[in-house]
């Protein structure tokens, strides 16, 4: 629907540009001109009105109906909804449980802080279906064994995402950065 609002937007705002270059151009040839097509417009309906009175009434309801079917639910799907918060849903004995992305980045964040040589988390969490994927920026101290510690935060963030959240672990992609050496040493 989106892609179908920006391109009727696109023309939209086309025509008023032409239409307003137009105007600022030749302002009274462009008046002039719409004054000839609104009357040509007017003297066309009138006639068809008289020699067809039943398909220009018909006309006028499609017109209506187009009006009412088409352009009001384009309107209405321009207006803003409240912002959904991402979420993932947990099947538990007793019914179902919303656990939100904020909650679980938060929550993967004070655990994997907690590990040795890691100085900052920044986890991206991305629900999708019933699955959670996982994205962590890692910053560690520059002597780290690298495949060492990225296999032991693979294994707290599995752990706390399966185990302890109840959650089922789609992807999982962690970006270890180094922090810089001491100057000095």
């Amino acid at each position: 629907m989106n892609a179908i609002n920006r391109i009727i937007t696109f023309f939209i705002f086309l025509f008023a540009f032409v239409l307003l270059i137009f105007l600022a151009v030749a302002p009274f040839d462009a008046l002039a001109w719409m004054q000839s097509q609104i009357a040509a417009l007017t003297h066309w309906s009138s006639g068809y009105q008289h020699s067809k009175p039943l398909i220009f009434t018909l006309g006028r309801v499609a017109l209506g109906a187009v009006a009412f079917l088409v352009i009001i639910p384009l309107m209405l799907a321009e207006i803003p909804r409240g912002r959904r918060e991402k979420s993932v849903r947990v099947r538990t004995e007793h019914g179902h449980v919303q656990v939100t992305a904020d909650s679980i980045a938060k929550r993967l964040a004070w655990h994997l802080d907690q590990l040795a040589d890691v100085i900052t988390v920044t986890p991206e969490i991305a629900p999708r279906g019933d699955k959670v994927n996982v994205t962590l920026d890692v910053e560690t101290s520059p002597e780290i064994d690298v495949p060492m510690k990225t296999e032991e935060i693979m294994l707290v963030t599995r752990d706390i995402i399966e185990k302890d959240m109840g959650l089922k672990l789609g992807r999982l992609h962690i970006n270890i950065r180094h922090a810089p050496y001491p100057q000095g040493l």
